[in-house]
């Protein structure tokens, strides 16, 4: 779950203390340990978070070419869900709440419910 994570915050160009904030507030010091040892077990939240990422993930790479798709979180966006900010913004300030907004808006782009 933990290699998942890591690939999409490199691909998405996430700075190491934002993706603590999508981590659920993680220390600098305990990111770091899980990326030197990706296969250490998550808590129930951040599971529910790194689930919820690669669901964004997923449905942006069906939405767009994968160029579009990894650049999209960082791209202002006029959609009111994010008031102007990058979707990527929006998860840090959101928290769990915005991970479950945005998939659902991506989920609605795709067709699905």
């Amino acid at each position: 779950m933990l290699r998942a994570f890591f690939s999409i915050i490199e691909k998405w160009e996430v700075r190491g203390e934002d993706a603590c904030i999508l981590l659920g507030g993680i220390s600098n010091e305990d990111f770091y340990s899980l990326k030197k040892n990706p296969d250490q077990t998550l808590d129930p939240e951040a599971v529910t978070r790194v689930t919820y990422l690669a669901g964004i993930y997923i449905a942006l790479h069906t939405l767009y070419g994968d160029e579009l798709a990894d650049k999209w979180v960082q791209m202002p966006n006029q959609n009111a869900i994010f008031g102007g900010q990058t979707p990527l913004g929006y998860m840090i300030r959101g928290g769990l709440p915005a991970f479950q907004t945005m998939l659902h808006l991506l989920d609605a782009r795709r067709g699905g419910v």
